[in-house]
C-alpha cells in the first residue's frame, strides 16, 4: 500500500505543479483577447471560454495536489487547541467519512454527463463558443484524482496511527 500511496501523491503533485502554468496561460490569452477587442476591435467567444477553461481545468486538476500538500483551506480556531492526536482522528474520520464519499460521488454522478456531452460532440451555446464535453471530462478526472489522493491521505493518517 506505501508503493500505491507513493504513487498517488507523486502523480497529483506532478499534476498540480503542470497545472500551475494554465493560470499563466489564461492571463496571456486574457491580455491578447482585451488587446484585439481594444486595438483591432475584434472579439472572441472562444477566447473568453478558453481563460474559463484554463482556470478551471487548474482548480479541478490541482484540487488533489492542494490537499496532498495540506494547503487548503481550514478553519482551525478550535482544533488548533486540539491535542495532536485528536486531531489525527478528525482528520483519518473527514477524510474517511466526507471525502471518500463525496469525491466517489461525484466521479459517479459526473460520469454520464461527460458520456453524453462526448456522444453529442457538445458544444457551447455562445457564438463561436468551445466544444464542452473536454470540461466535462476534466471534472471526472479532477474527482477521480481527488478520490485517490483521498485514498492515499488515509493510507498516511493511519500510518501515522501506528507510528505513535
Amino acid at each position: 500500500m506505501e508503493r500505491i500511496a507513493t504513487a498517488i501523491d507523486r502523480m497529483n503533485t506532478a499534476i498540480g505543479r503542470a497545472t500551475i502554468w494554465l493560470l499563466f496561460l489564461s492571463v496571456l490569452v486574457s491580455a491578447g483577447n482585451a488587446l484585439a477587442r481594444k486595438f483591432l476591435s475584434i472579439g472572441s467567444n472562444a477566447f473568453l471560454e478558453l481563460q474559463w477553461y484554463l482556470v478551471g481545468t487548474m482548480i479541478v486538476l490541482g484540487a488533489a495536489w492542494v490537499l496532498r500538500e495540506n494547503a487548503h483551506v481550514r478553519i482551525e480556531i478550535f482544533s488548533a487547541s486540539f491535542p495532536p492526536r485528536l486531531r489525527k482522528w478528525i482528520e483519518l474520520l473527514g477524510h474517511s467519512l466526507m471525502l471518500l464519499p463525496f469525491a466517489g460521488a461525484m466521479v459517479i454522478l459526473s460520469w454520464p454527463f461527460f458520456v453524453r456531452s462526448w456522444a453529442q460532440n457538445e458544444a457551447s451555446l455562445n457564438y463561436g463558443g468551445l466544444l464542452v464535453w473536454p470540461m466535462r471530462g476534466i471534472i471526472v478526472l479532477g474527482f477521480v484524482l481527488l478520490l485517490l489522493q483521498a485514498i492515499s491521505q488515509i493510507y498516511h493518517a493511519i500510518r501515522s496511527f501506528a507510528q505513535d
